[in-house]
């Protein structure tokens, strides 16, 4: 099975040793960051520094001429990816024979949001998210399309994977997050996220719902799990706290709104690609699901796009909603986390791998080359060697 490692420009730029060192792991691809949100980052083998500290959401190039005169358009990166730091680690790559894909962040921005109020989602308190922009707004919708074509068609690339092409909600682990008192669940985590801004207010009306109303019907909803009485079984929870028929018209919005902007999307980046380019998205298969991994229905992305790549981390469940709509050709990419810090687990993955193949995967992700230790790093490359 192909594998791929996430690596970010700044593990690559100024170590002329990391190219040798992700290509020994024994992958034949690196999926790098070409456009990425705010992050703090630790380099432990950099012989500059340890810590990456990205102030702001930003592409890792120079942005185009496309942006000229528009309110909404990307931030270029700071000091800690300076000029093309992506095209510069994309080239020291492939000069040690890996297949390089882009990695694109897209509706995940906190500095756009900070300077631009009015595109975030607004929830039924009022509330806005900053790093959450609305992709119901045109506006927003644009400036995601465009993103999506210029970071994804980098000179020499050969596909891209976007991430968070779709809706963002609470859940994103904001800076110092402080919002884990109250365990909301699946239930609470979209109810919270629901978007109350003027195109999502003319989006409910739209399915026949009073945006006024719903969102007193969101508050009441959202009460018992807020004095934590309630049960959380997912989607039908929502179901319960807010009337099955108001829930399915909130899904069918949300669904609706997030389908036409990846169809658009997918077809900007592959009418500015070269013949072959692969598109792929992080997808859940629940599509009230929204974050980093978006929520999709299987059968209508993989219609869209070349395939997914699907959190697997403590489990490989997700893959089989995917594998029932897959066809020839069709990448399931299964996202594993290699940084035993962070969750992972490096010394499984030959099993894991074999079971994720097992429950439909074609590919691997692994999570992630630049942050693990170099015991992390050695068992990565003993499992896949034992391939």
């Amino acid at each position: 099975m192909k594998a791929s490692a996430f690596v970010y420009p700044w593990d690559v730029n100024g170590d002329p040793g990391a190219p040798a060192r992700i290509a020994a792991l024994g992958v034949g691809q690196v999926t790098l960051a070409a456009a990425y949100h705010s992050t703090r980052a630790l380099t432990p083998r950099h012989p500059r520094h340890r810590i990456v500290t990205a102030e702001y959401a930003a592409v890792l190039y120079p942005p185009g001429d496309r942006w000229a005169g528009r309110g909404l358009r990307p931030y270029a990166a700071g000091r800690w990816a300076p000029g093309n730091a992506y095209g510069a680690a994309a080239e020291a790559l492939a000069a040690a024979g890996l297949e390089v894909h882009t990695w694109v962040v897209l509706a995940h921005n906190s500095r756009l949001g900070a300077e631009h109020p009015d595109i975030s989602v607004v929830n039924a308190y009022g509330d806005r998210y900053p790093w959450a922009p609305c992709i119901a707004q045109p506006a927003t919708r644009a400036y995601l399309t465009d993103l999506a074509a210029e970071a994804a068609v980098r000179p020499g690339a050969r596909g891209t994977e976007l991430e968070s092409l779709g809706w963002y909600g609470l859940q994103h682990l904001h800076a110092h997050d402080k919002t884990a008192g109250v365990g909301l669940g699946d239930a609470g985590q979209y109810l919270m996220s629901l978007c109350f801004c003027p195109s999502c207010r003319a989006g409910y009306g739209g399915q026949g719902l009073d945006a006024d109303a719903l969102a007193a019907a969101v508050r009441e909803a959202l009460e018992p799990l807020w004095r934590g009485t309630a049960g959380d079984e997912g989607w039908p929870t929502v179901g319960k706290l807010l009337g099955e028929d108001t829930a399915a018209a909130t899904r069918a919005w949300r669904e609706e709104t997030a389908r036409t902007l990846q169809e658009e999307a997918v077809a900007a980046v592959r009418a500015a690609a070269p013949e072959g380019f692969r598109v792929l998205l992080h997808a859940d298969p629940a599509s009230h699901h929204c974050g980093a991994n978006v929520g999709v229905d299987p059968a209508h992305i993989l219609s869209v796009a070349d395939g997914v790549v699907v959190p697997c981390t403590g489990g490989t469940a997700l893959l089989a909603p995917f594998a029932a709509h897959a066809r020839a050709g069709t990448v399931l990419a299964a996202n594993l986390t290699v940084v035993t810090g962070m969750g992972g687990s490096p010394t499984t993955l030959a099993a894991d791998a074999a079971r994720a193949r097992a429950d439909g995967a074609t590919e691997l992700r692994l999570y992630h080359a630049g942050l693990a230790s170099d015991g992390d790093l050695a068992a990565v490359r003993a499992a896949l060697a034992a391939r």
